[in-house]
C-alpha cells in the first residue's frame, strides 16, 4: 500500500478550510488503499482517527517550527509522497519523494494584509500587480519559490489556477480538483418547522456564514438592510471584525442577529430555514459555505469574484453581484428573495462537480500518477 504523509498547519476539530477538507478526503483516500500519517500544529487531544495524528503545540514561533521540523523527519523517511496544505511548513528531511501542495488562496496577500504591510482596502486581485515594499516583495518571492519546487499543485477552482500560474508555476503541474461536500447529518425537519422552532416570523431572512473579517463584506450587507426595511440578516461566525460590525448594525436593532460560532448541525438548520444565503466577500477561492447552501436547498447570492462564479450560476441557482456595488447588491438581494423557488428547483443539477466521490477519485489518480 502506498504511504502518504499529510503535513498541515491546522486539522480537525479546528475550524478552517484545510481542516474541513482533510477530514473529508482522508477517509476516502484510505478506502482507495493509502496508508496515512498526519502532522499538524495544535494541542494534543483525544481523537478517534483511523490514522496517526501528530500535533505540535503552538509555542513561540521559532520553538514550534523547530519541533515541527524534528517531528516530520520520521514521517518523511516513511512516506512515498508528501501532501502539504500550507506554505512555510518546516519539513526536515531529504527531498526524495514527490511533493504535492494544495493552495486555496494567496498566503502572501493574507499575511501582508494581516500585518498591515499593504493598504487595508487592497484586494487579492490588485495585490497580484502591487509592488509594495521589500516585505511584500519577499512574501511574493517566497510563495513563488516554494510552489515552483513542488511536483504538483492542487487548486479548487479555475480562478486559483490562473492566479497560481501567474506566480511562475508550470500550468501542467497545476491541477483543478473542486472541493467536495462532506457527508451531512440528515435534517428531518422541514424549512417551515425549523423557522417555527426559531420563532422566526414571515419576514424574509438572509443568512451569511463567515469568519468576521473586513474583506468578507458583511458591512455591505448591513448597509443594504438600511434600505431593505423588511429584511432580517443572521450573521453566523466570529472574528476580529465583530465589534465593528455590531456597532454598524446597532441602529437596525433585532433585524441583525449575531449568533457567534455554532456547531455545524446548528449552522445547517439556520441555512435551511433562511430564504437565501449571502456571501458578499472580496475574495473566495472556492467556498464550502456556498456548496453547503446549495445542498441544503437554499439559493445563494455571491460576489462575482474568485471562484464564486464557478459555483453560483447567475439566474439559474442564485445571483451574482458586482463587488463593491451597493445598488446592485440591494437589487440582487431582492431578486434572490423574489425568485427563491425558481432557484431552489435548480440546485441539485449544479452539484455534480462537487461530489465527494469525484474529488476523491481525481485526487487518488493524481497521487498515483506522481508515484509512477
Amino acid at each position: 500500500m502506498p504511504k502518504l504523509f499529510v503535513a498541515s498547519g491546522i486539522f480537525h476539530p479546528e475550524p478552517g478550510g484545510p481542516a474541513t477538507y482533510l477530514k473529508i478526503i482522508l477517509p476516502a483516500l484510505q478506502d482507495a488503499g493509502w496508508q496515512l500519517r498526519v502532522q499538524t500544529f495544535g494541542e494534543p487531544i483525544a481523537g478517534d482517527y483511523p490514522y496517526p495524528v501528530t500535533r505540535i503545540a503552538r509555542s513561540p514561533y521559532p520553538i514550534r517550527q523547530a519541533r515541527y521540523a524534528l517531528a516530520s523527519r520520521q514521517h518523511l523517511s516513511w512516506a512515498d509522497i508528501v501532501f502539504a496544505h500550507s506554505l512555510d511548513l518546516p519539513l526536515l528531511g531529504a527531498r526524495v519523494q514527490p511533493r504535492v501542495i494544495k493552495i486555496v488562496g494567496d498566503q502572501a496577500w493574507e499575511r501582508c494584509h494581516r500585518r498591515g504591510w499593504i493598504p487595508a482596502d487592497l484586494g487579492i486581485d490588485e495585490f497580484q500587480t502591487y509592488r509594495g515594499d521589500w516585505r511584500v516583495r519577499w512574501q511574493k518571492a517566497s510563495r513563488s519559490r516554494q510552489l515552483v519546487a513542488m511536483d504538483a499543485i492542487i487548486v479548487p477552482s479555475q480562478y486559483l489556477k490562473r492566479m497560481v500560474v501567474s506566480w511562475g508555476v508550470d500550468p501542467a503541474r497545476t491541477h483543478v480538483i473542486y472541493n467536495a461536500l462532506p457527508p451531512m447529518v440528515a435534517l428531518n425537519e422541514s424549512r417551515a418547522e425549523i423557522r417555527s422552532q426559531l420563532n422566526w416570523d414571515d419576514r424574509p431572512t438572509l443568512i451569511t456564514v463567515a469568519r468576521l473579517q473586513r474583506w468578507k463584506g458583511i458591512d455591505h450587507l448591513i448597509a443594504a438592510l438600511r434600505q431593505l426595511t423588511d429584511l432580517r440578516l443572521v450573521v453566523v461566525g466570529d472574528g476580529p471584525d465583530r465589534s465593528r460590525l455590531a456597532k454598524l448594525a446597532a441602529p437596525l436593532g433585532e433585524r441583525v442577529i449575531f449568533t457567534g460560532q455554532l456547531a455545524q448541525e446548528q449552522v445547517h438548520r439556520l441555512i435551511r430555514a433562511a430564504d437565501g444565503l449571502a456571501l458578499y466577500s472580496g475574495y473566495e477561492g472556492l467556498s464550502h459555505t456556498l456548496l453547503e447552501s446549495l445542498r441544503l436547498g437554499t439559493p445563494a447570492l455571491a460576489s462575482d469574484v474568485g471562484g464564486n462564479p464557478e459555483v453560483v450560476r447567475h439566474g439559474v441557482n442564485g445571483v451574482l453581484v458586482p463587488y463593491i456595488d451597493g445598488a446592485a447588491l440591494r437589487h440582487g438581494i431582492q431578486e434572490l428573495i423574489e425568485r427563491r423557488d425558481v432557484f431552489s428547483a435548480n440546485l441539485e443539477l449544479e452539484l455534480g462537480p462537487f461530489r465527494l466521490e469525484t474529488m476523491a477519485r481525481q485526487t487518488d489518480a493524481l497521487l498515483r500518477a506522481l508515484l509512477r
